[in-house]
């Protein structure tokens, strides 16, 4: 399994890795260390807000190679955590639901070590037409 460009400083910052992208779905991973973790040594909600967004966002804009690159940006973004994010790498899986021509919606989960769901998320995009 190759890794796909992600594009996103952001993202790159964090050693997010996006490690599955195709048509309506996109994976992400990022390992679990001590910078992500909040004061009761679990790791972070917002990093894991972070992680839902973007494969949520990325199930969305998959361009095949040698197409146009795809943008979007959220509009809302409703998380629900279900479990602590302890261990050492957190998986964020998105999956496209529906799609118009200017918005679409999608979902992703959030799994530690592949075991644990840890959180979920459901998102509004809407496409834009440059990347910033």
């Amino acid at each position: 399994m190759s890794d796909h460009p992600i594009d996103n400083p952001f993202l790159e910052s964090l050693g997010v890795r996006l490690t599955q992208w195709r048509e309506g779905y996109a994976e992400l991973t990022m390992l679990i260390d001590a910078s992500k973790l909040n004061r009761q040594g679990v790791l972070q909600g917002g990093a894991i807000a972070t992680l839902l967004d973007a494969a949520a966002g990325y199930a969305g804009i998959f361009a095949p190679p040698g197409q146009t690159a795809r943008h979007a940006f959220t509009l809302s973004l409703t998380t629900n955590y279900l479990d602590k994010g302890l261990g050492e790498r957190v998986t964020a899986k998105g999956f496209l639901e529906r799609q118009g021509r200017s918005i679409f919606f999608s979902r992703a989960a959030a799994w530690v070590d592949e075991r644990i769901l840890i959180a979920s998320a459901q998102g509004t995009f809407k496409y834009s037409k440059t990347a910033g």
